[in-house]
């Protein structure tokens, strides 16, 4: 596993994949900036109000918020965005880790986008629980990795396989398969919590999960044989 993360990591920074790289994160980076602006504008016209001072701390409070805002903001619109190429990604591995395999059939973009917007919803979701459980309990560390791990396994992994299989087979090949998925997740997740890296985490997550689907597949062919 530690192999194919390795793998996944540099093959994203190779040169097949940067055309798919630049254009995920420049239209990443073009959404980021441009929420960014309307948040700005938005909270300006709430500074000015009351005493000075008020508007002096109004004004270092909603930067800060502004700050975190975007940071918080940035894995799932990566995400989302990724949507659109993702398919790329994957037959680009495919055909680097597998060249004479059965090449995977591109998602309708339909369900890809809508996987994309359920995987951000779910993806903000999961970090304000993490969040929460900071605050609250304390095991922040510990819960994002578990409930990121779960999160992250799931939609890379089955979206990897449905390239290949039906929606119903690649949840079940994920439940079959959950242990090693997870921990699959688990990396992506590390990924994940890393500064501007985070950007990239769905080109890295899918690099890996193609390599985990095709460990499963060969699985499941010993398991037949």
């Amino acid at each position: 596993m530690i192999a194919d993360a390795l793998d996944a990591f540099a093959e994203i920074f190779s040169p097949p994949f940067r055309r798919v790289m630049w254009k995920s994160l420049g239209l990443t980076t073009a959404i980021l900036v441009l929420a960014g602006v309307g948040l700005d504008r938005l909270a300006l016209s709430f500074v000015h109000v009351g005493p000075a001072w008020l508007s002096v701390v109004l004004s270092v409070v909603l930067a800060l918020g502004l700050v975190i805002s975007m940071i918080f903001l940035a894995p799932p619109t990566a995400s989302l965005v990724a949507s659109f190429y993702l398919d790329d990604v994957a037959a680009l591995v495919e055909r680097t880790i597998d060249p004479r395999g059965p090449p995977g059939r591109p998602l309708p973009l339909a369900p890809s986008i809508a996987m994309g917007i359920r995987f951000a919803v779910l993806s903000v979701l999961v970090n304000v629980i993490v969040l929460a459980l900071t605050i609250f309990t304390g095991v922040g560390l510990v819960s994002f990795f578990v409930l990121n791990g779960y999160l992250l396994g799931r939609e890379y992994f089955e979206l990897s396989a449905m390239r290949h299989v039906s929606p119903a087979d690649a949840r079940f090949l994920f439940q079959r398969h959950l242990p090693m998925v997870f921990i699959a997740g688990a990396i992506v997740s590390g990924f994940i919590a890393v500064p501007v890296l985070n950007l990239f985490t769905p080109l890295f997550a899918t690099a890996l999960m193609t390599r985990v689907y095709r460990r499963v597949r060969l699985i499941e062919s010993g398991a037949a044989g």
